[in-house]
């Protein structure tokens, strides 16, 4: 935990640089850090082409030009398990991971309604896929600690914490997908208790780490303005302390900006969009790169829309005057989110 500096009686002590104290050296404050966040991801149909070597060589410029960047993984990472029985299923092979890897993604999330689309044995198959190809995966863990427990790690003197959860599975495999201190399974925060357990750590969280991000999946498909448990619960979430709260799942862009929660202020953008993904239709392919600078000493001081659009199953950024329609088009889904603009 960071030393708070203080002068005690009569002994004055000077800082230069971050905090000191007579039991050890300063702690260096921490520097703003870039964070990118991208949307859902699989592998199937038309995407596939992203397992092919430089198929994300498009977008690779904009996910490794940030600090830290976390993408939605929506699909189990196996080649075995059962098929769930739901209409759509997703698997694909580790390499899958290793082309995100190489492409700059540092941190995979992957509590959604695909993670566990084949299973336990398909959930084994992914943590084993994360470690192989060095890819650390978040929301998704052997019971609940693991699961809801957040990616850690320090940039520039910033301590950074991501969480991952997701609001939405499936009602017939609820219960089986959601871990527990005794069953393999996602961070759900589709039930009060998952939701309440989520924002008290992150509360716990805002005492040791600098930046605090928390990234959903979450909304109602096709829908672009949020629902009412997402307003709900990204209020909570920035109240506890989280800086950012991002997430997807519909299939489309909602809406971006700043909310004011429990006396602190921090960034929501209700939907990414989908990123890597067999979307074809023209709002289903609306895509971009959310980079976010995160000071380190509480909430985004500032955040850019990177717009791209997905050909052939894999995103590809726009420019010119396409790009800044595109942004006119994100900044347009504000007024239904409630966000401010600054």
């Amino acid at each position: 935990m960071r030393r708070v500096c203080a002068a005690v009686l009569a002994v004055t002590v000077l800082v230069v640089a971050g905090c000191s104290g007579a039991d050890g050296p300063a702690t260096p404050a921490p520097q703003p850090v870039t964070i990118a966040v991208a949307g859902d991801v699989h592998f199937a149909g038309s995407s596939a082409a992203a397992l092919e070597p430089g198929g994300l060589d498009a977008v690779a410029p904009l996910l490794r030009a940030a600090d830290l960047t976390v993408v939605n993984v929506e699909t189990a990472i196996t080649d075995g398990g059962t098929a769930a029985g739901k209409e759509y299923t997703f698997r694909a092979p580790a390499a899958g991971l290793g082309r995100l890897k190489d492409a700059g993604v540092d941190v995979a999330a992957m509590a959604n309604n695909h993670g566990l689309d084949y299973g336990r044995a398909g959930l084994t198959d992914t943590l084993a896929a994360a470690t192989a190809q060095g890819l650390p995966v978040i929301g998704i863990g052997q019971d609940a600690d693991a699961a809801f427990a957040p990616y850690r790690t320090t940039i520039k003197d910033n301590r950074v914490a991501v969480f991952d959860a997701t609001q939405v599975l499936d009602s017939s495999l609820a219960t089986a997908w959601t871990a527990t201190g005794t069953q393999p399974g996602m961070a759900s925060v589709r039930t009060e208790a998952g939701a309440r357990r989520l924002v008290d750590a992150v509360a716990a969280e805002r005492s040791r780490s600098d930046s605090v991000v928390v990234f959903l999946h979450w909304g109602k498909e096709l829908q672009d303005c949020p629902t009412s448990d997402q307003q709900d619960l990204a209020h909570d979430l920035v109240a506890a302390g989280a800086d950012a709260v991002v997430g997807s799942h519909a299939h489309l862009q909602l809406g971006q900006g700043y909310l004011e929660a429990g006396g602190r202020k921090g960034f929501v953008d209700y939907g990414l969009g989908n990123f890597v993904f067999y979307a074809k239709k023209a709002r289903t392919v609306e895509t971009g790169v959310l980079e976010l600078t995160l000071p380190g000493t509480g909430g985004v001081s500032a955040a850019r829309w990177e717009p791209a659009t997905i050909r052939s199953g894999v995103p590809v950024p726009l420019e010119g005057a396409d790009a800044q329609e595109a942004v006119r088009h994100k900044e347009s889904l504000r007024p239904c989110a409630d966000l401010a603009a600054s």
